[in-house]
């Protein structure tokens, strides 16, 4: 079905006058006549009739005029929306930890933004745990995203953004809250909120506990860090976490971890080798460029 005919189809249904369709069409009336009869023929119905001078839509040439119209504007919609992001505008499917949207990411959207005021830019955000979060990638629901890096995810491209330090959060009332730092070992005795197996951090905490070589006492396991540090400050245990800014504000005391030590990585992760809008382009490099590594 061609688009022109239905584009011209259209004009004449709201002009119902083919001289005054074709001057507006800026083609000659027999062109014009002879693409409706085309498309009339393709449909296989009648989709005009004479009307004194004039000419009116038949029954199913009016339920097709509402059809075409809606079709012609999702498919212009569609259009406009891939010549902006053939210039380095539209939208962007951002995923990221939770962790990391207290700060880093409103910041680093605040500068792209600024630093692209001129452009029409729309960021769309989900958060979840680093193995949802790859699985949305490979499943094209995301463009680009912030997270742990997952060893084994050879199709991802993994580039380091930022660092965390991992702390030990205890509550206010804990034996434990009378220090300032600790030793991993020293917490063996208490019960403690690790995160769930398919969290990106779960490994380097598994890691952790393996070199003093003892097994933490776990009570819970949750995916969420703000929910680990919710639980610890009601006393349902203590646990290894990213110190977030949140913490300050909560109803728990932060130890800094003196051995074994760890600072967790952060990386931007894209697929590899698959095509990248060219605003998803520039927001990664300017991500990279600006990383607090």
């Amino acid at each position: 079905m061609n688009l022109y005919h239905l584009r011209y189809f259209v004009t004449l249904a709201h002009l119902e006058h083919y001289t005054k369709a074709a001057e507006e069409l800026m083609i000659t009336q027999p062109s014009l006549s002879h693409a409706i009869s085309l498309l009339e023929k393709e449909i296989g119905v009648s989709l005009f009739e004479k009307e004194g001078r004039n000419i009116v839509l038949t029954k199913f040439g009016k339920i097709f005029l509402d059809d075409v119209e809606k079709s012609l504007e999702i498919l212009d919609a569609s259009v406009k929306t891939l010549k902006m992001v053939s210039t380095g505008e539209g939208r962007i499917d951002l995923a990221f930890l939770r962790t990391l949207g207290t700060d880093f990411v409103p910041e680093m959207i605040r500068d792209f933004l600024e630093a692209n005021s001129k452009k029409s830019i729309d960021f769309h955000f989900h958060t979840g745990v680093t193995s949802d979060i790859i699985q949305g990638l490979k499943e094209k629901k995301y463009d680009i995203a912030f997270c742990s890096k997952i060893e084994k995810e050879q199709g991802i491209e993994f580039t380091p953004i930022a660092r965390q330090e991992l702390v030990m959060m205890v509550p206010l009332d804990h034996p434990l809250a009378k220090k300032d730092s600790i030793d991993l070992i020293e917490t063996i005795p208490y019960p403690q909120i690790m995160f769930t197996k398919k969290s990106g951090l779960r490994p380097i905490i598994d890691d952790l506990f393996k070199q003093i070589g003892a097994q933490p006492n776990i009570a819970y396991e949750v995916e969420e860090d703000q929910v680990i540090a919710g639980l610890v400050s009601k006393n349902f245990g203590i646990a290894v976490g990213p110190n977030m800014p949140i913490l300050d504000f909560m109803n728990l005391k932060v130890l800094k971890i003196t051995s074994p030590s760890w600072e967790r990585i952060f990386y931007l992760a894209v697929m590899k080798d698959k095509y990248l809008a060219p605003i998803v382009h520039d927001f990664k490099n300017f991500t990279i460029k600006h990383a607090k590594v």
